[in-house]
């Protein structure tokens, strides 16, 4: 599959689409990129099993690169609660470690498809909702935090998501701060990324039909070009989080999320 110029100039695009997101809502744009992948390597002759597997690891993947750039910056407005990070990180490896090494190799392409799109239109609709949590609610202890990492870990492995729309929506319902809560869900995809980007480089070693540039389950090429373009992309998408009404955009990105969700279920129905 060569790197032909239009191929570049989509995953350009994607790449600045999902960083600015990145920095906006604490997401790592795994749930914009899954689709886009997924169609992109599809288009491409990549068999449809195949390409909802690589579109999810490819997207975990840059999601390394896109936490770090969005984490510095909110770390510089220290918005970052690190003590959370600290709490929800040994749950998070575990629970990465358990999708990508095990549920993600065993289950079928077009499982995860149907997965995923039950997965985004249930955080859309949390998104429009926007429930208030109870005024004395507080979180959890040390082990309550390991099981719900480990939740927030395997979820974001069989999706190919930095984790947001899990750990967002848990420390809100924590009474953390919305802008606090997005930032600490910036920083708590670097974790989510490495240990499932390891995962899906083991368990796709040795797999007949991967295209060329492939690294396990990982499409080089479309990491390469996303994570460079997300990377320059996610301080913009900070800097308008708190100058921009995220309540309004929130609204305006759970319509988009049906329609990704649609196309995905259409992917798992088809596949």
């Amino acid at each position: 599959m060569p790197l032909d110029p239009i191929l570049i100039v989509e995953l350009a695009a994607l790449g600045l689409g999902t960083g600015f997101l990145a920095g906006l809502l604490g997401i790592g744009g795994g749930m914009l990129m899954v689709p886009f992948i997924t169609f992109i390597l599809g288009a491409r002759g990549v068999e449809a099993e195949l390409a909802v597997k690589m579109a999810i690891a490819t997207s975990m993947a840059t999601i390394i690169f896109t936490s770090i750039s969005s984490v510095r910056a909110h770390h510089k407005r220290g918005a970052v609660r690190w003590d959370i990070v600290k709490g929800l990180a040994p749950g998070i490896v575990i629970g990465s470690a358990i999708a990508s090494l095990g549920i993600f190799a065993l289950l079928k392409g077009s499982w995860l498809a149907l997965f995923f799109a039950a997965f985004v239109g249930f955080s859309a609709t949390q998104m429009l909702l926007d429930k208030k949590p109870k005024p004395t609610r507080t979180l959890p202890g040390t082990p309550g935090l390991v099981g719900a990492g480990s939740v927030i870990g395997m979820l974001s492995g069989l999706v190919g998501a930095g984790g947001g729309f899990v750990s967002v929506p848990f420390m809100t319902w924590c009474n953390v701060t919305i802008h606090n809560a997005v930032a600490t869900s910036a920083a708590l995809g670097f974790p989510i990324a490495l240990a499932n980007a390891v995962g899906y480089v083991i368990a796709g070693q040795g797999l007949k039909d991967l295209p060329p540039g492939s690294f396990g389950y990982i499409y080089l090429p479309a990491l390469l070009v996303i994570a460079v373009f997300s990377v320059l992309m996610a301080p913009v998408g900070v800097k308008a989080a708190h100058a921009l009404p995220v309540k309004s955009l929130k609204r305006v990105f759970a319509v988009l999320l049906y329609l990704l969700a649609s196309y995905m279920l259409y992917k798992g129905i088809t596949a």
